[in-house]
Formats: structure tokens, C-alpha cells, sequence
């Protein structure tokens, strides 16, 4: 048996190699295929470990509050995009009587407004925030000057920490600390704030969607009051969303329930009611939804690369048909002398499969290679993992054995006399 699958398998070689262009090139499209596998989900699954590694390093004690439902009969909203958190709210999340087991609450009040000095203007989050809102995230380090005081948001006062890529788009290398900016008050009125410069933050790495280091930081009675109209209907000062500090990881789900049993006593929510107006969420949370969008895109993108394996695989088969009507006579004389049907089945199907196998190693270097160079740009981290390879290769030998498996009977079914008079 071992014999016959040897024999089978070097004429199967050799009828490769006498046409090695045509074996090249219908090649090339399982080499792309499986080049595109690898690099594409190494790319979506470099994301995720990129999106895990920055949600893991802001804290797994770190508690986040938003305005509005996750979700409102399925359809998901915005976070943030309700008016129903505000100043009060967060007060009374700081309170250890309420929430004794939050160390720190940090209310932030946000919005995107155009920043201009001199001739340069850039687009970004305007935040209002408090003392505390560096203790809450870990990374946000003032580099030069100073951070938000109490005194600024007792007294209202018009500063500005300017986020580390903000300070370069608007001041280029000088320093910014002690000039002044101008913040477009929303709304078409054409109004601005000058708000004198006070810090520059240390760049800090990227977190998910937003960029945080571009970004302008007011106390949040300035941006809830001058910049923009940060009250509700009854007049109450609005929060975007509170930042909440556990006293430990272990602590972080019960801080949670405390924090959505205070809210909903508070906004008069009843028991029986299955939404509240509000969402809590862990960095458990955080990181189960940050996994689930990731792997959708890995699976997205490796579907999308996996169209040209199915090409490639349609390639092998019209070459391989091509293959058997060119080497029919081939196929009467190995019948002539003695070669039985499962012989010449077994002899395409081989050159079918290391077609692809070969197309399949070949992929997996270039497909490596194209991580590599992803990751070496910069511009976004790839992750190459034995998973995309193994799936990549597995699905190539699939590819192969399939498509091969119509030319190969069409083969083995030629009849010996037939084929022997074949011109």
C-alpha cells in the first residue's frame, strides 16, 4: 500500500515538474489566498491584543458610568448620548455612605468644539473635568505645568491642560504654558473662551476609538457653564460620564451593584423596571465587548481572504481538467500496462493536494512576511498566531483535495483504448 502511494505520488510529482509554469501559476492563486489569510486575521487578532493590553492597563478596579441604556429594545445607543447622569449623581457616587466601596469618582463633561491659536486650529474632545480624574486613569501624567485644581473648579476659572499631540498641532515646539487658547462655543453663535494654558499632559498610548492625546481639559464647571450648555431641563449640571476607582479588583462587582442600586433609587427607577437610564460597566465588561467586536472583524477579514483561496481552488481545477485532456494518452498507456482506476484517481488527486500544499507554505511565508511588515510600519500591530496558520493551510490542502477530486475521476474514468487513439 505504502508502495503504491509512493509510486503514485512521484509520478504525480513529476507530471508537476515537466510543467512547472503552469504548476507556478496555478500556484500563485493559493499562495495569495493563504497569504491573505494569515496576514489579515494576524492584523484583526493583533488588534485584539492590542485593545486587551490597553483596556488591562488602565485598570481591572476601574468602574465606568454612562447616560443612557446599553440598548433600548435591542437597538444600542451611544453611550453618553442621554442627558440622565449629572454633577449630583457623581457627588453622591463619591459618597462612602452610598458606594463604600469606591476610593475615587472622577465626573467628566465632554464635547467636540474647534481649538484655535493664532493661525492653527484642531477639532477635538473638550473636557471638563476634576482633580481626581489622573488618580482615576492610570497614564495621564502632566509632562509640564500644572494639572486642574480645586481652586479652578470652585472658582470657574478659564485654564486649559492641553492633551501631548494637541499642544504640538497647535504650538508646534514652543511651550504652550502660560498662552492662550481660543474654544468655539457650539451652537453657530460664533462665540469663543479664552482659556489661558496651565499644563501639557505626557503623550500616552492609544485607547481604543479616541485619540487621548488630543484633547483639551477645562474644570468642568467651565465647560458645564462657558464653553458649552451642560444642564438639564431642571437647570442641573450634566455629566458625560464618571469614572469610578474600586477599592480592589476583587471589590469592582460589588462597587458596581452599589453604584446601579444608588442610581436607580436616585432617578426614581422601578424595581420592577428591566432598563434603567443608565449603563455601568467593568473593565470585564469592557474587555468581553472589545473581544466580541474583534474576533467578528478577524472572522470578517479572513472570510474576505478566504473568497481568494476558493478562487485559487478553482484555478487547480481548471488546470487540472486542462491537465487530463492534454495527458490523455499518458493516462491510456499507465491503464494499458496495468494501472487500475484508484491508481490514476490517486495519482491527480496528489498533484491536485501538493499543488496546494506547496501554494500553502509558500502563503504562509509571504503571509508572515506581510505581518512583519505591518508591524514594523507602525501604524497598527499584527499578531501571527498558529491558529490563522493552521486554519490557512488546512483550509488550502481542503481546497486542493476538493477541486481536485472532479479532473482526477474525470481521468481515472477514461477508457484505455480510447485514450490510446486520442491525438
Amino acid at each position: 500500500m505504502l508502495t503504491d502511494l509512493s509510486e503514485n505520488l512521484r509520478v504525480a510529482l513529476g507530471g508537476l515538474v515537466v510543467n512547472k509554469m503552469r504548476s507556478g501559476l496555478t500556484m500563485l492563486g493559493v499562495v495569495i489566498g493563504v497569504a491573505a489569510v494569515i496576514a489579515l486575521m494576524s492584523i484583526g487578532q493583533g488588534a485584539q491584543a492590542s485593545i486587551t493590553e490597553q483596556i488591562s492597563d488602565v485598570g481591572s478596579n476601574l468602574i465606568f458610568v454612562f447616560p443612557g441604556a446599553t440598548s433600548v429594545h435591542g437597538v444600542s445607543g451611544a453611550s453618553g448620548s442621554a442627558a440622565t447622569l449629572t454633577y449630583a449623581d457623581a457627588d453622591a457616587i463619591a459618597d462612602p455612605g452610598h458606594v463604600p466601596d469606591a476610593v475615587t469618582v472622577a465626573p467628566v463633561f465632554s464635547q467636540n468644539t474647534q481649538v484655535v491659536f493664532g493661525d492653527e486650529n484642531v477639532n477635538v474632545s473638550v473636557s471638563g473635568v476634576t482633580p481626581e480624574y489622573p488618580e482615576a486613569l492610570s497614564g495621564v501624567e502632566v509632562a509640564n505645568g500644572r494639572f486642574v485644581e480645586g481652586k479652578d473648579v470652585f472658582g470657574w476659572s478659564n485654564v486649559a491642560v492641553l492633551g501631548y499631540q494637541t499642544a504640538i498641532d497647535l504650538f508646534g515646539g514652543f511651550d504652550p504654558v502660560g498662552q492662550k487658547v481660543k474654544v468655539t462655543v457650539p451652537g453657530g453663535t460664533g462665540g469663543r473662551v479664552s482659556l489661558t494654558v496651565v499644563g501639557v499632559l505626557d503623550e500616552q498610548g492609544a485607547s481604543g476609538m479616541a485619540d487621548p492625546n488630543q484633547v483639551v481639559l477645562v474644570p468642568i464647571t467651565t465647560a458645564q457653564t462657558r464653553i458649552f450648555n451642560g444642564r438639564n431641563s431642571l437647570g442641573e449640571p450634566l455629566v458625560s460620564q464618571v469614572n469610578v476607582v474600586a477599592a480592589s479588583a476583587d471589590r469592582a462587582d460589588a462597587a458596581v451593584g452599589e453604584i446601579t442600586a444608588l442610581l436607580r433609587d436616585r432617578h426614581g427607577i422601578d424595581p420592577d423596571a428591566e432598563e434603567d437610564d443608565f449603563t455601568v460597566m467593568n473593565q470585564a465588561d469592557l474587555l468581553d465587548m472589545a473581544t466580541q467586536v474583534t474576533d467578528i472583524m478577524t472572522i470578517f477579514l479572513g472570510a474576505i481572504a478566504g473568497i481568494s483561496l476558493l478562487v485559487g481552488g478553482i484555478g487547480i481545477m481548471n488546470i487540472m481538467l486542462v491537465s487530463v485532456t492534454e495527458r490523455t494518452r499518458e493516462i491510456g498507456l499507465r491503464k494499458a500496462v496495468g494501472a487500475r482506476k484508484a491508481d490514476i484517481l490517486v495519482q491527480f488527486l496528489l498533484e491536485a493536494v501538493v499543488l496546494s500544499l506547496v501554494g500553502g507554505v509558500l502563503g504562509i511565508l509571504l503571509g508572515v512576511g506581510l505581518a512583519s511588515l505591518v508591524n514594523m510600519s507602525g501604524v497598527m500591530e499584527s499578531l501571527v498566531t498558529f491558529d490563522s496558520i493552521a486554519l490557512a493551510v488546512g483550509f488550502s490542502a481542503a481546497i486542493g483535495l476538493f477541486f481536485g477530486i472532479y479532473p482526477a475521476n474525470q481521468a481515472a474514468k477514461l477508457n484505455p483504448i480510447e485514450a490510446l487513439r486520442y491525438e
